[in-house]
């Protein structure tokens, strides 16, 4: 069959959930028997998000293809198991760019290129595209951003167009909107989901369901007025209540019926109704551990959690698995010294150092390594948070005292870590650096092959600084062991220190990979790990 196109649209404010909307509704289709994909359609004028601040706009995503994209792109990796691609998110500054470079190639035969109809089409081409590879069933198309905001009208006035192309059982627009509680009027209001909808109508698209996030339990009768003035059947207003974990969505989906209304109205081939025993199963393991520990994060970006959204739901993925409750602990690396360390860190169960860029909380960072090292507490590093742990080595078990990483001292006399040579010509910061999945040998007896059950794994990647390979053999004799080898580069992929009870870095981001169907091996270990040393305490 044909493709068949859903578009998830939101209004009255942002951050009302579309990407856990999109996929939840997603593994409903998939359970039933469907192929779906989902894609991100972001109104900023960045090409990717590869050069935005996490504190703007969290965690930079990357896919196997190595694209940086949004970290909504996790969440549909993380909920359908299926990885994604470059094609799956697509910005404002990617349409732009596109249709400019067309232009300076003399594409539009001296046109004057417009926003009607040369953006728009773009818009559409890239809407269309996955739906026209016949893999997929079903495309679920999230539109960023809020109806009525300046950027986001070139996407809606696409839909409209695409609405007027398509027959009309091959596209469904779901918008979601916010019936707010007002306390000292003690009741739910409908006004601002109404004055959404009538933002989109204007803009020329009726939505066909309605999906309304709220604080508490939308009555029938609220439901039937917001029907009559929204132009939607009843059942096509769906409740959608803020739930314990994201991954309960899904269910609660599944219960307001979103699925059945969505099958009906695209008049899809009936299939089963969705298997979901696996993914109960999960969330019985999530809800009802045996186990607690307490595993302290080290970053410098931790006033926002976004930015290390892949790593958070990797916990709760590896703390299901294990049964354990995982209670993360934020701790801004910039706060942290030599005075102060044992007292912050002195009672975890286990410590992970996050990625990131730049000196900003680099100190910090040694020390927490330096005491877990000598204090034999779980560690696991990832990405900087590797190179740190071969700096803090360098210098208090090696002795080389000025040892650094080039991205922080230039002129270090030990450059344990430093700028991949295929990273020194190149000027432009969006895009370039290494990324996407690699290839990565495992060294047979070490911790790491053991944890991955096999020699050979791929991973994805995002930096341009390495391991310095003139000082492996000093750093292997003094048990710092390279367990994990890029097979063409010859690239430390991960370290582990000999006689810890558990002491695993990884250049390559872990997180990124893991799902709710396979949690990722490392997380999972570590996390036994900290509940080891838990128990021996």
């Amino acid at each position: 069959m044909a493709a068949k196109y859903i578009f998830v649209t939101g209004g009255v404010t942002s951050s009302l959930g579309k990407g856990i909307i999109s996929a939840s509704l997603a593994k409903l289709l998939q359970a039933r028997g469907y192929s779906v994909t989902i894609q991100k359609f972001d109104p900023y004028i960045n090409i990717d998000p590869g050069t935005l601040n996490p504190y703007e706009h969290g965690e930079c995503y990357v896919t196997e293809d190595g694209a940086e994209t949004d970290l909504d792109l996790g969440h549909y990796e993380r909920f359908l198991n299926v990885p994604t691609s470059q094609s799956n998110n697509v910005t404002t500054g990617r349409i732009y760019n596109h249709v400019i470079t067309q232009e300076r190639e003399g594409a539009y035969l001296g046109k004057t290129v417009q926003v009607v109809p040369h953006i728009t089409d773009e818009i559409k081409r890239r809407m269309l595209l996955l739906g026209q590879t016949g893999e997929y069933d079903i495309v679920i198309t999230e539109i960023g951003g809020c109806v009525g905001d300046i950027e986001s009208l070139p996407f809606i006035e696409a839909v409209r167009q695409l609405r007027w192309e398509l027959s009309a059982h091959e596209l469904l627009v779901i918008h979601l909107t916010l019936v707010p509680y007002l306390k000292a009027a003690g009741e739910l209001k409908t006004k601002p989901t109404q004055h959404s909808v009538r933002a989109l109508s204007e803009a020329g698209v009726q939505p066909d369901i309605l999906v309304c996030r709220s604080e508490y339990p939308i009555p029938l009768e609220m439901r039937k007025k917001i029907a009559l003035f929204c132009n939607v059947k009843v059942n096509s207003v769906i409740e959608s209540l803020d739930a314990e974990t994201i991954y309960d969505v899904p269910l609660l989906m599944r219960k307001e019926k979103l699925d059945e209304r969505v099958i009906s109205k695209l008049k899809l081939t009936h299939k089963a109704d969705p298997n979901l025993e696996t993914w109960k199963e999960f969330l019985g393991r999530l809800k009802n551990p045996t186990a607690e520990v307490n595993i302290a994060l080290v970053g410098k970006y931790v006033e926002l959690p976004d930015a290390y959204k892949s790593i958070i739901e990797s916990f709760v993925h590896a703390g299901a698995t294990n049964e354990c409750k995982v209670n993360i602990k934020w701790f801004q690396s910039e706060n942290i010294t030599t005075e102060n360390v044992a007292a912050l860190l002195g009672g975890m169960d286990g410590i992970l150092v996050a990625p990131g860029f730049g000196e900003r909380g680099f100190k910090g960072k040694l020390e927490s390594i330096r005491f877990v090292r000598e204090n034999r507490i779980p560690f696991f590093g990832i990405c900087l948070g590797m190179q740190c742990a071969a700096v803090e080595f360098a210098r208090n078990v090696l002795g080389l005292q000025d040892a650094a990483s080039t991205e922080m001292d230039p002129d270090t006399p030990h450059p344990i870590i430093d700028m991949m040579a295929a990273q020194k010509e190149i000027t432009q910061k969006g895009g370039t650096m290494r990324l996407g999945a690699y290839t990565c040998e495992l060294k047979k007896g070490s911790r790491a092959s053991s944890i991955y059950g096999k020699h050979k794994i791929s991973e994805r990647h995002r930096h341009r600084y390495e391991f310095n390979n003139r000082y492996l053999a000093d750093f292997e004799q003094a048990g710092m062991l390279a367990t994990g080898i890029n097979p063409e580069t010859g690239l430390v992929e991960v370290i582990e220190l000999h006689n810890h009870p558990w002491f695993v870095a990884a250049q390559y981001h872990p997180e990124l990979k893991s799902t709710v169907l396979n949690p990722h091996p490392l997380f999972v270990k570590f996390v036994k790990a900290a509940m080891n040393y838990a128990k021996s305490k």
